[in-house]
């Protein structure tokens, strides 16, 4: 291999754990923030990449966009708060960042498998009596698909 080769490929592994350093930080963030208003422009330039790169980078590390994993630490926040039975569903919706009701609704339903009133009024008592380590990894919503329909029963 010439030597200008043997850069180039080492330049290019030096970029990508460069990169993958960058996106854990924005993942991390996600994480921690997820209650502020986040969008995909401020995250990425907070690590000093462009929107559509750290898009790009964003999904095969981490299998969904950074958008998809913002909702999904949402919605994993909201099933804990249902499940408490306290708060309304508008009241999860605003206490875990959303600010559409319409979109946390559908996002939720897509994740969980049914509304977020249903799963409010179903899940008062689900877990009640599991350890809350045991529970949230129970209830953890679904990553990556979408939760699996129920087959319709034939009487």
């Amino acid at each position: 291999m010439s030597p200008l080769v043997g850069a180039r490929t080492h330049r290019t592994a030096a970029q990508r754990l460069s990169d993958l350093a960058r996106l854990r930080r924005v993942r991390d963030r996600i994480d921690r923030e997820y209650v502020q208003p986040l969008n995909v422009e401020a995250l990425a330039r907070g690590v000093n990449m462009s929107a559509g790169h750290l898009s790009r980078q964003f999904r095969p590390a981490y299998g969904e966009s950074p958008y998809a994993y913002l909702m999904t630490r949402r919605i994993e926040r909201a099933t804990a708060l249902l499940r408490r039975g306290d708060l309304s569903v508008t009241e999860v919706c605003f206490a875990v960042g959303c600010s559409s009701l319409g979109t946390f609704s559908t996002r939720f339903t897509e994740l969980v498998g049914m509304p977020p009133s249903a799963y409010r009024r179903r899940g008062a008592g689900a877990a009640e009596g599991m350890p809350p380590c045991v529970a949230k990894q129970v209830t953890r919503p679904v990553r990556n698909q979408e939760a699996p329909v129920a087959e319709p029963q034939l009487a």
